[in-house]
């Protein structure tokens, strides 16, 4: 599988990263055991999880598989902090959460180190100044290798990205951003992908299939077996299935005809390698659905193909999205 560089770092990561946001929750230890080898055996090495993922079971079943499954030394292993689960409080990004977060994190995963710790969400109730410098403390013990954020607004990214850079040596520089990225969601090329792409911060997008609408597995109905018609996923679904997505989802599904391969496919190349993308993050529930999903390695969409999906996804930009002078 293809490498590349994390945003403007030496860290390289496969162009395709494995997600785990339903391990120990919809995806069991068996499944994600095949996820888990069929996608370092394709050459995958990015493995991106979180600490609230199954409260904390997406990250020991993590550390029991690599231990058991795949070398340690084979994998990027990303994870997050930051959100909690209180009634009073979703964010959480004090120093004393977030380094506490990480040694716990450390424990369930049963290594030393993450390649790289990212902030959950940005906390409007803690001095960024105080959240970026548990980063920095965070690299210089050791404890991880790179540093990034997700789900950070442009303005926040861009405060954050060049509070970093303003002390070369002494704090560490983001070297990603996590973010909702799709053709049914492109709301981060407002502002996020912008700030990203001028400060060397390379963008990592979730949910790259549009929560699995761009399958075109919902075009004739809601399918028993899927995220939308389980309970607790249904309203996670439920945006994406209206009129404008499905107009998106039809171009994906005629241009997929069109190639004689599938609109995941589709859609996750033109996801993959749209500026700025270093890797989009899988999340899928089985391992059959992730290898329909690395099979996208050997397709490159054709540029007629790519415009006419940019053109019949466009978000709509009014001012102050762009700059002025072009509107």
């Amino acid at each position: 599988m293809e490498q590349r560089h994390l945003g403007r770092t030496g860290l390289r990561v496969t162009r395709l990263g494995l997600g785990t946001l339903n391990w120990a929750r919809d995806t069991d230890e068996q499944e994600a055991a095949d996820q888990l080898k069929a996608f370092w055996e394709a050459g995958g090495t990015l493995v991106d999880t979180a600490d609230i993922y199954a409260d904390g079971g997406a990250e020991y079943l993590l550390g029991r598989l690599t231990e058991a499954l795949v070398p340690r030394a084979d994998l990027v292993i990303a994870t997050k902090a930051g959100s909690v689960l209180e009634a009073d409080r979703r964010v959480d990004c004090s120093r004393r959460h977030l380094l506490a977060a990480l040694d716990a994190s450390l424990e369930r995963l049963g290594t030393d180190y993450v390649d790289l710790w990212q902030l959950h969400a940005f906390d409007p109730h803690t001095p960024l100044e105080e959240t970026l410098a548990a980063l920095d403390l965070a690299v210089s013990s050791g404890r991880a290798r790179y540093v990034g954020v997700s789900d950070f607004s442009g303005w926040q990214l861009a405060k954050a990205g060049t509070w970093q850079l303003a002390a070369p040596g002494m704090r560490n520089r983001l070297a990603s951003t996590q973010m909702e990225y799709s053709l049914l969601q492109r709301g981060v090329e407002r502002e996020v992908l912008p700030a990203a792409l001028d400060l060397g911060i390379g963008l990592l997008p979730s949910s790259p299939l549009g929560r699995g609408v761009l399958t075109a597995k919902y075009r004739h109905g809601t399918p028993v077996d899927s995220r939308g018609g389980s309970e607790h996923m249904a309203p996670f679904v439920a945006p994406y299935l209206d009129e404008t997505a499905g107009r998106v989802v039809d171009a994906v599904a005629t241009a997929a005809d069109g190639l004689a391969v599938t609109p995941l496919q589709v859609a996750l190349s033109w996801v993959r390698d749209r500026p700025g993308v270093t890797a989009p993050i899988l999340g899928a529930r089985t391992a059959q659905q992730l290898g329909a999903a690395l099979s996208v390695e050997a397709l490159s969409l054709p540029d007629e193909i790519r415009r006419a999906l940019d053109d019949v996804s466009a978000p709509v930009h009014h001012y102050p999205d762009q700059d002025w002078s072009t509107l």
